[in-house]
């Protein structure tokens, strides 16, 4: 099957892409320059052919009579990050391997993604200056399948996702009115069994709360939000301007839809999986969620191991949400729970606010939820995102399928580091975000972290 070039390109066909040349071309032996126009800038890919693949020797550039690509090009960051999209497009299936290089570099590189498929090419592409492309380096040599892609990410624009907790009745008001927005929840009808919409509509709202539907309800949401915006004057403007997205816990599935790591109909399959398992490893004991309000998180801790003291270990509580400072959550067994609350006032503590939860999110009570998640995980189609997710885990992007697969199924049952996420955004020149889907939870908590920081809510 052939695939289309990253948009805003335009590409000629030739040899190696699976099209035949045209006539004129094919009469010549080695091939003429291959031209393809990207307005405004320039760069080269250097494209040669290789032996065949093998199981222990990935293909070798060869320096002999290369194949040259001219490009006229949008500028290099975005450039990289629309061929790097298109793994699979002409140019990508010429390639087992996928680097970028000083010119004085050496051509062999490690294998990539082609390599077991014995394509006959790889691509190199010299630049003279490092630009960074979110996280690639035009100066430095980064492997594809590697997980470090978007270690040096510049954020500018940010789409932030909420979680669960954000859901009310009524919240999908104006997504209704937009004709994009309205067709996920008829795929989201086909895939839960379902009328989501009317959940979210006229509720009633314990059931909205309920850990099986809310999840599905503000990944729906959140993801209609986007088609809301799209449909405003400057709504893709503002979409093509976001470099970096992550979510609040459940939102890191919909900031992963959003990058593209997944398709919506999948996010939300995944989604609806979470929901079912939480549910049922909530079920399973007696746990419960309390928000500390007042103290940092040192503070917490020692009530949280004050706490400890007093309960058996299958009682025992630890911080799940790192929010912002004054705010964090605090999970464990319902006594353990009963206990920070009772020892909260002690601390200086300015109040506690049990949540309405299903159980210990966030801790080793979800661990029951992790094989399940794990199962479904592996059977689910993830890619490369276009733009770096933040991790709830770690507060670091990551690019390699495998490595967020496991990730997302760690998340469950790793504290939410979204306090370091936001810090790490800002200390990185985040200039402005957006909150997409139900609620004003992640702006609040941003306000929190950074007074100045510059948010926009945008609802469904």
């Amino acid at each position: 099957m052939t695939t289309s070039p990253p948009a805003g390109c335009s590409f000629l066909k030739g040899p190696h892409t699976g099209i035949q040349p045209n006539a004129a071309t094919s009469r010549r032996s080695p091939p003429p320059p291959t031209e393809f126009h990207l307005q405004p800038r320039e760069l080269r890919l250097h494209l040669a052919a290789a032996p065949p693949a093998s199981s222990r020797h990935p293909p070798r550039l060869q320096s002999s009579r290369p194949r040259r690509c001219m490009l006229r090009c949008p500028p290099p960051r975005r450039l990289c990050l629309r061929l790097r999209l298109r793994l699979g497009s002409p140019v990508s299936t010429m390639a087992s391997t996928l680097t970028f290089l000083r010119p004085s570099a050496p051509a062999p590189l490690a294998a990539s993604r082609g390599a077991a498929r014995g394509v006959p090419a790889a691509v190199r592409v010299p630049c003279r200056s490092r630009v960074s492309a979110a996280g690639v380096s035009l100066g430095s040599e980064v492997a594809v399948g590697s997980d470090a892609l978007f270690a040096d990410y510049k954020p500018t624009t940010a789409f932030l996702f909420p979680g669960q907790g954000a859901q009310t009745v009524g919240m999908v008001a104006e997504a209704v009115n937009v004709p994009a927005a309205a067709k996920l929840f008829d795929k989201a009808n086909d895939i839960l069994g379902y009328d989501l919409l009317d959940f979210c509509t006229n509720g009633p709202k314990e059931k909205l709360d309920s850990t099986v539907i809310s999840q599905p309800a503000i990944y729906v949401t959140s993801l209609a939000a986007v088609e809301v915006l799209r449909s405003r004057d400057g709504g893709q403007n503002v979409i093509d301007s976001v470099d970096v997205t992550c979510g609040l816990s459940l939102g890191e599935y919909t900031a992963l839809a959003f990058a593209g790591a997944f398709s919506f109909e999948d996010g939300l399959k995944l989604v609806k999986l979470r929901g079912e398992a939480m549910q049922d490893a909530s079920d399973a004991a007696s746990s419960a969620m309390v928000s500390v309000i007042g103290l940092d998180s040192e503070k917490v801790q020692q009530l949280c191991d004050a706490a400890n003291e007093e309960v058996d270990e299958k009682e025992r509580v630890q911080i799940a949400n790192f929010l912002c400072p004054g705010n964090y959550a605090v999970s464990g067994g319902v006594k353990g729970i009963e206990a920070v609350e009772a020892k909260a006032k002690s601390f200086k503590a300015r109040m506690t606010v049990r949540l309405a939860v299903a159980g210990a999110f966030h801790t080793s009570f979800m661990q029951p939820a992790v094989s399940r998640l794990e199962s479904a995980l592996a059977e689910t189609e993830i890619k490369t995102p276009r733009i770096p997710v933040i991790s709830n885990v770690d507060a670091s992007p990551h690019s390699d399928p495998d490595t967020i697969k496991k990730i997302l199924a760690r998340q469950v049952t790793s504290p939410v580091q979204w306090e370091s996420t936001v810090k790490t955004l800002m200390g990185k020149g985040l200039e402005k975000s957006y909150e997409l889907g139900p609620g004003k939870v992640i702006a609040g908590i941003l306000k929190r972290i950074d007074k100045g920081a510059s948010i926009e809510n945008i609802g469904a």
